[in-house]
Parts: structure tokens; sequence; C-alpha cells
């Protein structure tokens, strides 16, 4: 992929001053920092890097003369670094940029100090069972359990043995950070001994292993909205793991399956089902009872001469919508009966020699096809 113009990714003109490059580069440092981005971090990232590469070239008066004259092309050889092993703090501190950057208060001061910034939680996923009823009609107050950490009871979360604390790195002297060169740069790594704590167990708590947290399982409660959709996925800020560092707490992805229903099927915003109904009552004509998914009976007017397999729209008792609700949709089945009294097959018989004569339309016009047919075959 063509690399983007470096005026163009840092939004100034070519005329740009130093202070005018250095301000586009320091807002568009904090609009890609990960903790503005913990949805997209990886994408956030790579644009960042984007950034400091074209911050890195402009703001070299000698790269930007090169790059002024002849482009990327002109920059073959000239120590302009694409950073892809460089972490977003690595990248300012090659740059020179402390806390003071940023600001104190922009993220906390998380460019120094002795300790490790605060970071946010993980996110933590689970899968909510629901009945047609519940998501369909909505639910409050209802409980799922999740596994999360939580900080050590044994060790108050410092990941020590009762009655020890941890002590500070010797390695990088409880800073988390150790000085490393690379090519053109020098810059500040995680510790490789404390790994970016600033401190070091040497006597492990035994109920967490060290980890400060143990996983335990807790209950939340969960409203869920009228008129949910199986595959919903709902995010309840602040309820998954533990920030470190008194960092915020990571978020809690609820996701929604539906059990499938022995009556009901969910088609968007109505609801299908299917209703017996007599030989009598699809010819003649009738009112029958419905279940609803309110959990009450409905009346449902069956015209006649109605036909099997026939779908009879219900209004508003369907999925609730904003501004209403959709239909109920009833096929309807037509039972033959397997057994007749005497009484019964005598009426039929009755009611069956009045067919040749009184035929309904629909038969009519299937007879008429065959006589059509059979005389088309005859002139052949």
């Amino acid at each position: 992929m063509a690399k983007r113009d470096y005026y163009e990714v840092l939004g100034v003109a070519r005329s740009a001053g130093e202070d005018e490059i250095k301000k586009a580069f320091r807002k568009l440092a904090i609009k890609y920092h990960p903790d503005k981005n913990p949805e997209n971090r990886a994408e956030a990232e790579e644009k960042f890097k984007e950034v400091a590469e074209a911050y890195d070239v402009l703001s070299d008066a000698q790269k930007r003369r090169r790059y002024d004259l002849s482009g990327h092309e002109g920059l073959r050889g000239a120590g302009v670094h694409t950073y892809a092993d460089f972490s977003f703090d690595d990248i300012l501190r090659a740059f020179g940029f402390g806390s003071d950057f940023f600001g104190e208060s922009a993220f906390g001061g998380i460019f120094g100090g002795r300790r490790r910034s605060p970071g946010q939680g993980a996110d933590v996923e689970t899968t909510l069972v629901l009945t047609l009823e519940e998501a369909v009609l909505g639910v409050e107050h209802k409980p799922i359990e999740v596994a999360r950490h939580a900080p050590c009871e044994s060790c108050g979360g410092t990941g020590a043995r009762v009655g020890t604390k941890p002590a500070p790195c010797g390695y990088c002297h409880g800073t988390g950070q150790v000085q490393q060169s690379s090519g053109f740069f020098s810059i500040r790594a995680r510790c490789p001994r404390c790994r970016g704590r600033g401190e070091i167990i040497e006597s492990p708590c035994p109920v967490c292993d060290g980890t400060g947290a143990t996983l335990k399982r807790v209950t939340i409660d969960v409203n869920i909205p009228a008129g949910t959709d199986d595959g919903t996925t709902y995010r309840l800020a602040g309820q998954g793991e533990q920030g470190t560092q008194g960092g915020p707490s990571g978020d809690l992805y609820c996701h929604i399956r539906l059990r499938p229903h022995r009556f009901f099927e969910r088609h968007g915003a109505d609801l299908y089902c299917q209703v017996p109904v007599s030989f009598t009552q699809a010819a003649l004509g009738a009112k029958i009872s419905v279940p609803t998914i309110d959990g009450k009976v409905a009346t449902l007017t069956v015209p006649p001469g109605t036909q099997p397999m026939s779908l009879l729209s219900m209004r508003g008792l369907g999925v609730p919508l904003s501004g209403g609700r959709g239909k109920q949709m009833v096929q309807v089945l037509v039972e033959v009966p397997k057994k007749l009294d005497r009484k019964q097959e005598e009426l039929l018989r009755q009611y069956a020699e009045t067919e040749d004569a009184n035929v309904t339309p629909r038969r009519k016009s299937f007879l008429e096809s065959i006589k059509s047919y059979f005389a088309e075959q005859d002139a052949k």
C-alpha cells in the first residue's frame, strides 16, 4: 500500500512551522492514544505509528528538506523509522517527550513515575439464555453468573505472602523500565525482570501464586429490554475485570441466546404459530381461541372458506417496537376427522352428492383444466 503524504497525515500545510507541526502531532497522539480507543486499540496503534513516522520526518529539518524535494523516495537511507516494533510510550520517549507532553491531567501522568500506570481491566464475555417470552416482553433483574478476577483476600492484592511485602526491583531500580538502544534511538522499555511492575515479590502469596488476584464467580442482575432478539449483545460498563493500579474496570459483554419455543417462532417483529381448526370451522367460518406470547388468550376470526395453511393476521400481538408492536401470524391447519359416527357420515355423504352439481370455484377450474388437457391430447 502506497504511503500517504506526511503533510496530509498530520493535517498541516506544506508551509507549516515547527510549532504547528508539533501541535498537530500532539493532537493526533491524544486522538490515537490506546486508553482513548479501548475497543480498537490495534487500529489506533497503527494510525499513531503512521503519525509518528510523519512527525519524525517533518520535525527534522534535513529529512523534511529531502522529502519536500523528492517525496518518499528521497528518504531512502535517511534513517526514517516505521516504529513497527515500538510501543506508544517508547515512541514518545524516543522523541524526548515525557508526561509534560500531554499535561499531568491528560492521561494521569502515565509517561512518568516509578510504578506501573493505571491500566484498564480486561473485558469479560458471557452468554445468557432467555425464553422467548423474556426476550419479547423484557425482564428485569435477570441474574447471570460471571467468573472474573478479584483482589486476593489473603494478601490484599499485593501478591506477597502475609507478613511480607514486594521489594523494589534491583534491575530497573524500581522504575519498571530499562534503557535500550535501537538504531539511532535510545528508548526506555519495560523491565524484563519485574515486567514493568517496578517491584519483585520474593515470597509469593500461596493463595493467588503472587498474582494478587483470584478467580471468583459473582452474580449480576441484568435488565433485558422488551424486543430483544437472538444474537443481541449488551455491554455492561465496568462489570468486567478490575483495573490495575486503580485503573477502570473492564466491561461485561452479554450475548443473548433464545431457547426454542414450543408454540411460537419469531421472524423480525412478527410471531408465527400454527393452530388446528376443524373442516367445518374452515368451511363455515368460526371464532376460535388462540394463545399469545403475553400468556393470555385472544379470539381469532376464521373466515368462511379458509384454506389449509392460510395465514391469518392478529395485529398488536407481536414483538414490541418503537411506537407499537408487530403482528401474530396464525397458520391454519385444517384437521380431517379420522373417525365419524353414523350421523356425521350420513351428512357428509349427502354433501358429497351435491359436490358434482355445486363444485367449488377452485375445483371447477381444476376439472375444466383436466378436460381441456385430454381434449388437446385427443386432437394430436
